[in-house]
């Protein structure tokens, strides 16, 4: 399997490092897979959908070149060639492109697919409804797999894409790990956290930043809980996995360049 790493959303908000939408292409022997989706043509097509809270406080590019289908066709591939999409939560800067694939299996966990598709007043602002208008083929996972570095686990596609349940950011909200060809693992841990200065010790963090993951939080509690598991696996076994976020930069920079 190849791993490609691809930007598909760059958001500038003020007083806050610039962030990306890292989102991961899978070549595997049975077909294409995604690992998150960025923004989709139809939030560009409507851009209003994205709530102007949203669009004032994060401020994206909305580049056409950027979305997903834009990338995937970049690098040659047919999108109908995309047979899975990888979710590790479905706010709107994550799921936004899984219409531009529509024949393809939605993976994500069945408790961010409740919040999703029935949020509470809280929820609703977060979510899009319309970026999964066009009924999706959802497949939903549940706590109850096998034990993956510690961590409960559950397997999305054979053995080497893996689902692993963070919940915090949201009530669903999920890593997915991925087996490299060189047996090494890469956990991409969505919105876990957003910095890679989170993982250094002793940890660091832009207070923008900082402020806005307790602010997004639904269970703060819970989500610094699994930083906190993830600094130690990051620490601790960091020759057996590469532990990234959805939106950290400098991470995306280097592994789309191919530098360690």
């Amino acid at each position: 399997m190849r791993i490609h790493h691809l930007n598909c959303a760059t958001m500038r908000p003020p007083l806050a490092p610039t962030m990306v939408a890292h989102v991961l292409l899978l070549e595997r022997a049975d077909g294409l897979a995604l690992v998150d989706t960025g923004f989709g043509t139809g939030d560009l097509a409507d851009r209003k959908r994205l709530g102007r809270p949203f669009l004032t406080t994060v401020r994206p590019d909305l580049d056409p070149g950027e979305t997903a289908l834009a990338r995937v066709k970049a690098r040659g591939h047919d999108p109908a060639d995309v047979t899975d999409i990888l979710l590790t939560h479905l706010d709107l800067d994550h799921a936004g492109g899984i219409g531009d694939f529509p024949n393809a299996r939605v993976h994500v966990h069945a408790t961010e697919h409740a919040a999703a598709t029935r949020p509470s007043m809280r929820e609703k602002a977060r979510y899009v409804q319309g970026q999964w208008a066009h009924d999706p083929q959802w497949s939903l996972h549940r706590e109850g797999g096998d034990d993956w570095l510690g961590f409960a686990a559950v397997t999305a596609l054979a053995d080497d894409v893996v689902i692993i349940p963070l919940h915090g950011h949201t009530r669903g909200h999920a890593g997915v790990a991925v087996r490299r060809d060189d047996g090494e693992w890469l956990l991409h841990a969505g919105d876990a956290f957003f910095h890679g200065g989170q993982l250094q010790d002793p940890p660091t963090c832009p207070a923008p930043l900082a402020a806005f993951q307790r602010l997004m939080a639904v269970d703060n509690r819970q989500r610094v809980d699994n930083l906190e598991r993830l600094q130690e696996l990051a620490r601790g076994r960091g020759d057996e996995v590469t532990v990234i976020c959805a939106h950290d930069q400098a991470q995306y920079d280097a592994l789309s360049s191919g530098r360690p």
